[in-house]
């Protein structure tokens, strides 16, 4: 057993996991934050992305104690108290979600393609990006309509800031 200290969603945690914990455990299990899924326990779906220290990573392809002393923000610690973040209204408002099991992990990859692309994305940019994240329901289409809209939203309101 090892204890893994580490920021979560802007808190101090100290768990205690074996060597063995991935990082996706250790959020869903041992801190209850069950938003990150596990998809497919392969690393292709990308129902479980996270960022940790600021970029999007596969939480099921992260040990725990990798983590240990970085800043890991889920899906439940975008939003800005009751506001949600303008990926998120994007989603909600374009239609980019089906059932929702692939939207937590779409949506903290698609902020990252944001923050590293600013406002020069396109469709085909966005597709390509999502390469590594899994929609069982849909064909993509209202995914990269949000992404591209939130692309906008995310520079208009980072100017503001």
């Amino acid at each position: 057993m090892s204890t893994v200290k580490l920021t979560v969603n802007g808190k101090s945690v100290s768990v205690e996991v074996e060597d063995r914990t991935l990082l996706v455990d250790l959020l869903r299990n041992n801190l209850n934050l069950t938003g990150t899924h596990v998809g497919c326990d392969t690393s292709q779906c990308g129902a479980c992305v996270v960022h940790m220290d600021g970029q999007a990573v596969k939480a099921c392809t992260v040990m725990a104690g990798q983590a240990a002393g970085s800043n890991v923000t889920t899906i439940e610690g975008i939003a800005r108290g009751d506001e949600l973040h303008p990926m998120q209204a994007a989603f909600r408002d374009n239609h980019g979600l089906q059932c929702g099991y692939c939207t937590p992990g779409m949506i903290m990859s698609a902020i990252d393609i944001v923050n590293r692309h600013g406002g020069k994305l396109d469709e085909a940019t966005v597709r390509q990006e999502l390469e590594g994240n899994i929609c069982r329901c849909t064909g993509y289409h209202n995914i990269v309509k949000s992404v591209l809209d939130a692309a906008g939203r995310m520079t208009v309101s980072q100017a503001a800031e």
